[in-house]
């Protein structure tokens, strides 16, 4: 296990460092910093002062080599919306995102792996049949067209909840259900696989003839081997929940950092982009890296 997680930690930096040259080299040779922060009267002495401070006069490998610097002393850079740290702003809208992102994963495992087996209990009988079908519903219905029709019905029809933005625990219901319908059919379909892969393994059989009571079987043979699939899957997911919170986030004006993210990106604020993309990145990062040690607790295999 201390292997396993040495490995992982050691290959951390280098993917932090291979996301953020290619978001760095993608922000410069798409637009001249200068242009965004200097505006149509600007004086021949003030680009050439800016440019310096900027070190846009250097070579591309040399500036991503300053921003490195920077970065490994906390600055990011000032941001051109907000007019302060590029990291004060991402530092206040990641709060909400991993609220945001926690309710949502919540819902899309719990509900998921439960539909799963139940769906995988009754194989081939009526409760399988209508939870496949509404997980290969869910797989079809884009997020943003259902995050719409929430809003239309609960919002503005039964005026149950709050159309969009923060506060209460209210305001998080909608845009938390729009979110973890991304995963939760998913979830549904991969325990409903491994279910029944490991229901037809030997042990299971061993254990019905032993006369083993249907819950035992379920809760000490069933549930243990199938979860390392669902944990596969989870670490897997993690980046893609994280790119559905930006297209939430904006339909239902939450304040976290997908949304700051869009607004950076029509702004062409390069120093939040970068920020966010950076936290963004060792987000999924160490989420991946829970998920395989969680894998280690469960499958013994995956620790020697």
């Amino acid at each position: 296990m201390f292997m396993l997680v040495a490995r992982r930690l050691a290959l951390a930096p280098l993917t932090l460092l291979l996301v953020s040259f290619v978001c760095f080299v993608v922000l410069r040779v798409t637009g001249n910093p200068v242009d965004i922060y200097l505006d149509i009267n600007r004086t021949p002495e003030q680009v050439a002062a800016l440019t310096e401070r900027l070190h846009l006069d250097k070579p591309l490998i040399v500036q991503y080599l300053i921003y490195l610097r920077d970065v490994a002393q906390g600055n990011f850079g000032d941001s051109l919306q907000y007019g302060g740290p590029a990291i004060d702003a991402v530092a206040t809208a990641i709060v909400p995102t991993i609220k945001l992102l926690l309710v949502a994963l919540s819902l899309a495992v719990v509900l998921g792996v439960v539909g799963g087996f139940v769906a995988a209990v009754y194989r081939d009988r009526l409760p399988d049949f209508a939870l496949s079908s509404l997980a290969v519903t869910g797989q079809s219905m884009p997020s943003f067209w259902l995050g719409i029709l929430l809003i239309q019905f609960f919002a503005l029809k039964l005026q149950w909840l709050p159309t969009s933005g923060s506060g209460d625990w209210r305001h998080i219901i909608l845009p938390a259900i729009t979110l973890a319908t991304i995963l939760l059919p998913n979830f549904l379909l991969v325990t409903r696989s491994a279910m029944i892969d490991v229901m037809n393994e030997q042990f299971i059989v061993t254990a019905r003839a032993k006369g083993l009571s249907n819950l035992r079987i379920l809760v000490r043979h069933l549930f243990p081997n199938a979860l390392n699939p669902i944990l596969s899957f989870l670490g897997i997911q993690v980046g893609t929940l994280i790119a559905g919170s930006v297209i939430t986030e904006s339909i239902f004006a939450w304040p976290g950092l997908g949304r700051l993210i869009v607004s950076a990106v029509f702004h062409r604020d390069a120093p939040v982009v970068l920020a966010a993309i950076f936290f963004t990145s060792l987000t999924i990062v160490f989420a991946s890296l829970i998920v395989d040690i969680l894998q280690g607790i469960v499958d013994p295999r995956i620790r020697r």
